[in-house]
């Protein structure tokens, strides 16, 4: 099942693989780590779409 989370609510920790333009390899995102470096953090949805942003 999958959770839904409302504007306010704190998100799950999470980790993803993403791709490194500036290097041209690939990399991993990981929600705590970036949290704990003191970064912001956006998260957005755009259903349907395949590309990079």
């Amino acid at each position: 099942m999958t959770e839904t989370i409302q504007v306010g609510q704190t998100v799950p920790d999470f980790k993803l693989a993403t791709f490194q333009p500036t290097s041209g390899d690939f990399g991993e995102f990981s929600l705590s780590e970036n949290m704990k470096a003191g970064k912001w953090t956006i998260l957005f949805f755009y259903p349907a779409d395949f590309t990079f942003v």
